[in-house]
């Protein structure tokens, strides 16, 4: 009989044989559900150009089902901007929520394969926190991740990463991320 750990995500056991730890040793947590683990992490990408070319929407939503292994839920604009020719209603957009060990793999193939694949990649930028420990990642194009055959991509497309996570503080998020692998930029003096 196969156990959930044998099953269990790479990023998810390091997250709690190596960073759990670390974690309440660093910042001296008292009980261990006030360790901050990852909640969710969320994958935008806008589509204006779905007002001209229908195609795209789909095209995109194909892209982001390869990259995330969820199918995309389609976002509509709430409001008719007559500047844009935007109607109510007209798809501007794609998200995937991605929880439990889709999170996990989503993460570790960023990482470890997404991020490495960016040229001239120095680092992502460690001034991205909400104030509560929450990091956001802009993507300029999703050809970097292993599943999106370079020939077969209609269009460069940039995708937003939200990681949320049950940190109360930017600096306890960011370090939970630096032990997870997230290689952040060094900031010059």
């Amino acid at each position: 009989m196969i156990g959930a750990m044998a099953i269990m995500s790479r990023m998810k056991e390091q997250y709690k044989t190596e960073v759990a730890p670390q974690l309440i040793k660093e910042f001296r947590y008292g009980n261990a559900l006030e360790v901050p683990r990852l909640e969710k992490v969320v994958v935008n990408v806008g589509l204006g150009e779905a007002i001209q070319n229908p195609h795209a929407l789909d095209a995109a939503a194909k892209d982001i089902a390869a990259i995330t292994g969820q199918k995309p839920i389609v976002k509509r604009a709430k409001k008719s901007i007559a500047a844009f020719r935007l109607r109510a209603g007209m798809a501007v957009g794609l998200t995937v929520t991605l929880r439990g060990e889709r999170m996990y793999d989503f993460l570790d193939k960023l990482v470890n394969a997404g991020l490495p694949r960016i040229r001239d990649f120095r680092g992502v930028p460690p001034d991205s926190f909400d104030g509560r420990g929450n990091y956001s990642l802009g993507l300029k194009e999703q050809i970097m991740f292993p599943e999106i055959d370079y020939d077969k991509v209609d269009r460069i497309r940039g995708l937003q990463v939200i990681i949320v996570t049950t940190a109360r503080t930017d600096e306890e998020g960011k370090r939970m991320l630096q032990l997870l692998g997230m290689p952040f930029a060094l900031v010059a003096a």
